[in-house]
């Protein structure tokens, strides 16, 4: 599992990765828990709105970002984000009230917005063996669960003799540190093939959203993530504080156990997509999920009973998102592959965008009880159109005709010709030659 860290380059960036959402992780600790000073038992709405402009910053600036950044140095694009990350870190322990939380936030993921499709994309181009990338897919899904695993848990630590406050300074230490390391990484050279035009770069990746059917289900799982994860961020502070009763430290390790879920099945996952499908995988973590969050609203009663439930959850997670980068590389060439990296960061966040509000809103106007019912049939409805939109037969290679190309044109030598007729068969993915989905051959 660990073999892609022999490679120089991808080392580098994993561990500017680990760094950044060490950071991060304590940062999504210490702002729960502000919101709970400033509102108590209505810091879910607090953090819901937050987490919802998170999201607007992150549809809206995701696919410009990548079309504008196609010709820049990806060096000196990524450092200078982490930077601003960093400042914002920084300031965020003198906030007093929501709004500044809100306009300092915004600074910080309209930054993350356009370092995390930029990163995203160059890791297929670093490792083009796809064991090694899907070994890549579940480290990368490991080092995103030390956001709530090793971040909950060191910071549970320290608030044992320091306020909260100090958190957020281990964020700009973490966005410090993964600068650092982008700076030291040897990354692959920009193509100086000529750039196609801007308005192609930035709708390219929602096209081949519209007209690839497995990229449609993975946009219907994204919503059952989104919900089951939602329900985890918005109000675990307010189960484990208001509910129970409980210390700060009880939240971060609440936190942690969701995290140790993720990171159990990110470690088993190579293995199990040897003998599941991507959409198998996929589909099996979205229904744990809703699981959870029925059972949720009858079960969690107790922190220890709740602890249980985020450990599941956070296994269903894992499951829904770890294989989507494979399903991605799958469905785009390289040319294709940042705008496309884009397009399902900025769709999979308009799905917490719904989640997010929901979560945070019927927790404070009812309680959260009634959230983790709302939230189970949203989680349903996602799994549910993810069966039926993505195909349970799935080839890469797909047979197909080209009408309107002669029998000895150069593409139709790509692949193997199909006996009497104008086609042929090879890996297939929407671009200038295949404009639609084939649904018969020919």
């Amino acid at each position: 599992m660990f073999s892609p860290l022999r490679h120089s380059a991808y080392r580098h960036l994993f561990m500017a990765q680990v760094s950044a959402l060490l950071g991060t992780g304590m940062a999504t600790v210490a702002l729960g828990l502000l919101a709970h000073d400033l509102a108590g038992a209505s810091a879910g709405e607090i953090l819901g709105a937050a987490l919802s402009i998170k999201m607007v910053a992150y549809i809206g600036v995701a696919p410009f970002a990548s079309a504008l950044a196609a010709r820049l140095p990806r060096k000196i694009l990524l450092v200078s984000l982490d930077i601003v990350r960093a400042g914002v870190a920084v300031s965020l322990p003198f906030v007093g009230e929501a709004w500044q939380i809100y306009a300092l936030m915004t600074v910080l993921y309209v930054a993350s917005a356009a370092f995390t499709p930029a990163f995203q994309a160059m890791i297929p181009d670093l490792l083009p063996d796809e064991a090694e990338y899907t070994k890549a897919l579940s480290l990368s899904r490991l080092a995103a669960d030390l956001e709530s695993v090793a971040s909950p848990v060191l910071a549970a630590l320290l608030l044992a003799v320091m306020s909260y406050n100090n958190l957020f300074a281990g964020t700009a230490v973490g966005f410090v540190v993964s600068a650092l390391f982008v700076v030291s990484a040897v990354l692959p050279a920009l193509s100086t093939a000529q750039p196609r035009p801007f308005l192609q770069r930035l709708t390219g990746g929602i096209r081949l959203f519209a007209l690839t059917p497995r990229l449609r289900g993975l946009l219907a799982i994204s919503l059952a993530t989104a919900a089951g994860g939602a329900m985890v961020f918005v109000n675990t502070v307010v189960l484990v504080q208001s509910r129970f009763a409980l210390s700060e430290q009880a939240t971060a390790w609440a936190l942690a156990a969701f995290g140790g879920g993720s990171m159990t099945a990110a470690v088993i996952l190579p293995r199990l997509l040897v003998r599941l499908s991507d959409r198998s995988a996929m589909v099996l973590g979205a229904g744990l999920m809703t699981l959870v969050l029925l059972a949720g609203a009858w079960v969690a009663v107790s922190y220890p009973a709740l602890l249980l439930l985020w450990v599941t959850m956070g296994f269903g997670y894992s499951l829904t998102i770890t294989p989507a980068g494979r399903a991605l590389r799958r469905s785009s060439n390289a040319a294709d592959r940042p705008s496309l990296f884009a397009a399902q960061f900025a769709l999979s966040h308009g799905c917490w965008l719904i989640a997010y509000p929901v979560a945070g809103l019927v927790s404070a106007a009812v309680d959260p009880g009634a959230a983790f019912l709302v939230l189970a049939g949203l989680c349903a409805s996602g799994t549910i159109l993810g069966l039926l939109i993505w195909p349970a037969h799935d080839p890469d290679t797909v047979p197909h005709s080209h009408d309107d190309l002669e029998p000895d044109d150069p593409h139709l030598l790509e692949g193997h010709a199909l006996d009497g007729e104008t086609g042929h068969t090879h890996p297939y993915v929407i671009d200038e030659r295949h404009t639609r989905w084939p649904t018969t051959r020919g």
